[in-house]
């Protein structure tokens, strides 16, 4: 099989193409012909050096999610047949024509998405239901802050809050951006360029925020958190050291708490991915729920891709195809 490889760590330039022996499943796992890939920032961190891959899991390929066609089966794994259309978060080595994949971690294919879109959810939806709703507890009715809202994580989070009943606000960099994010679903999307977000939210208090910037944000989360309110942190992609005044915390009874996905455990995920075809799936087969897809690059073109993803202009999910 055909992968793109780190071959050292640095900018875009260190990704190539590299011949790979095609993986074999293994008891529980689906081999999967690869149709596309989603690119996310842990996979630049990764391409950094940054972000190393966990044990057993190819150190050399980025990608943690993919979707495709089923090819063959573990011994052990029933979930699924061959040929069957279906999309999967990965540990890592999701750049390639082939994966193998516990078949806990895969989800069918729902048949009103194309397989550049599939691509784009598992990360995304995996990440948002288990911080948002499980760790963040958001409930009908509850004001909600997304930092970045114009990201895939951000028009996931967007989404899924509005259809769950939340208002839902964000932060996002420019006036196209804000645009995006109301017509998401976003209550208000402040231009954080423009204006203070903590002046703009000031009045209205936050029940569950997620963010992904830490630094300086997080002392203005605290400021316009409500009583009782949850501080749910993904990244710290401004700095991960911050001060805590933690009489503010017991004032208002804040609840903070965060969480990286990568590493968890196959059962773990597994779980996770069953709440999520429970909760979330019938929302994208119903039309409810849409993959924000900004730009899709040939597989051959992966540097042109992380120039993207680092720009700060793209907006959604950037999509590796594997098609042709």
């Amino acid at each position: 099989m055909k992968a793109i490889v780190i071959t050292s760590f640095g900018g875009p330039k260190v990704l190539k193409i590299q011949e790979r022996p095609d993986p074999i499943p293994q008891k529980h796992e689906l081999l999967i012909r690869v149709k596309a890939a989603g690119i996310n920032r842990p996979d630049v961190f990764q391409r950094k050096g940054n972000y190393p891959a966990p044990e057993g899991v190819a150190a050399d390929i980025p990608g943690l999610e993919v979707s495709g066609i089923v090819e063959a089966l573990g011994a052990e794994a029933t979930n699924f047949k061959v040929g069957d259309e279906v999309m999967a978060l990965l540990a890592g080595g999701g750049y390639a024509e082939l994966v193998v994949v516990n078949e806990g971690m895969c989800m069918a294919k729902p048949s009103n998405v194309s397989f550049v879109e599939a691509a784009g959810l598992p990360e995304t939806l995996f990440t948002v239901w288990h911080n948002v709703f499980q760790r963040g507890k958001l409930q009908s009715g509850e004001n909600f802050l997304v930092h970045g809202g114009a990201g895939g994580i951000g028009t996931t989070a967007i989404q899924l809050a509005k259809a769950f009943g939340a208002h839902v606000y964000t932060t996002v960099g420019s006036i196209d951006k804000k645009l995006l994010t109301e017509g998401l679903g976003a209550t208000k999307a402040v231009i954080y360029k423009d204006e203070d977000f903590v002046e703009a939210l000031a009045d209205i208090g936050m029940d569950v925020i997620l963010d992904s910037i830490g630094g300086e944000y997080f002392a203005k989360n605290i400021k316009i958190m409500n009583p009782d309110g949850r501080l749910v942190y993904i990244n710290a992609m401004q700095g991960a050291k911050v001060e805590l005044n933690l009489l503010k915390l017991m004032q208002k009874r804040i609840s903070l708490t965060g969480s990286t996905l990568r590493a968890r455990d196959i059962a773990f995920k597994s779980s996770l991915a069953q709440e999520v075809e429970e909760k979330v799936i019938p929302l994208i087969a119903n039309g409810t729920f849409k993959v924000e897809v900004s730009q899709v690059f040939d597989y051959r073109n992966a540097e042109e891709a992380h120039r993207q993803i680092e720009r700060k202009d793209h907006f959604g999910k950037i999509i590796l195809s594997f098609e042709g």
